[in-house]
């Protein structure tokens, strides 16, 4: 072994699990430590906003490449593979994993919102100081277990990532042509959207449909299917199924798992349809998935 596989070798590397962002869809996490490079892409269902406090790293997104140097922020989509490939030896990083429910609060252009929910990652450089020791509050205040303080952490740094808008920023890849799902909505619009939000990650593990949906927003089906692809360019039976994938790939890091039973406890109704929906977004088996994670941690 040469000096270089040794150093792999020793390296601790990021492992999802079920106490992880993968398995709380309703989790907001924030978190202010040093990254750990990730062996495989991962997806979660929460928007995640990084901010580079010291060294740099090198994200590998669904469809394109972006790397951050201190003082750096972005903000993406989750809910698309991604992967933290590389990082510095003095990297340390803050930021937090927001709920869809939270993204809809932030008042965006409306062809960024669009943008970032079909895969585009948003870069900023325009931070200073004041976010360095903002983001170590939020994080502070987050963990306290004061509610009353954890929820002036969210409106705080939702109002900061609201600056983004006023501040030179470039979005990653940069050529999309808009269409009608960058469409801004009103307020009730975006309060419907929230409801079902809600109503999916605490249901997403039972049998549900867009009937059950729509009526926790109190809206008609066809109308909930509408408002929700125009605002996250997913179905509601897409994104159903990635939070059950989430979760999915969680179970799925046990070295004792068994594949049918994860695709049953993580809602999926038969193991055909779990196979179905893993691989379109993983791009491999369940099966694949534990035995490769299997040999990342032997």
């Amino acid at each position: 072994m040469n000096l270089a596989e040794s150093k792999v070798a020793e390296r601790a590397f990021y492992q999802p699990g079920a106490s992880s962002v993968e398995g709380l869809p309703l989790a907001l996490q924030m978190f202010h430590n040093r990254p750990l490079v990730m062996l495989k892409p991962h997806w979660h269902a929460q928007v995640e906003v990084n901010f580079i406090v010291d060294g740099h790293v090198h994200y590998r997104m669904n469809d394109h490449d972006i790397s951050l140097s201190a003082g750096d922020m972005c903000l993406f989509w989750g809910g698309l593979p991604h992967q933290l490939v590389d990082a510095s030896d003095t990297v340390f990083y803050a930021g937090a994993h927001l709920p869809l429910v939270h993204f809809f609060r932030l008042h965006l252009p409306a062809d960024v919102r669009h943008r970032l929910m079909t895969g585009a990652t948003l870069v900023t450089s325009a931070t200073d100081d004041s976010d360095r020791h903002n983001f170590e509050r939020w994080f502070r205040y987050g963990r306290s277990g004061d509610p009353a303080k954890a929820q002036h952490a969210v409106d705080e740094l939702v109002l900061r990532l609201e600056r983004v808008r006023f501040e030179p920023y470039r979005l990653v890849p940069e050529v999309q042509t808009l269409d009608a799902a960058a469409s801004p909505f009103d307020q009730q619009s975006s309060r419907n959207v929230g409801r079902m939000c809600d109503f999916i990650a605490e249901n997403f593990l039972y049998e549900i449909d867009s009937v059950d949906i729509a009526a926790a927003a109190d809206i008609h089906p066809k109308y909930a299917m509408s408002l929700f692809r125009k605002s996250t360019g997913m179905t509601l039976n897409e994104y159903v199924n990635l939070l059950r994938l989430s979760y999915a790939q969680a179970l799925l890091m046990d070295q004792d798992a068994n594949v049918l039973r994860v695709a049953m406890e993580s809602g999926f109704g038969s193991l055909s349809a779990f196979n179905k929906a893993f691989r379109k977004l993983a791009g491999m088996s369940p099966s694949d998935f534990k035995k490769s994670s299997a040999k990342s941690t032997a």
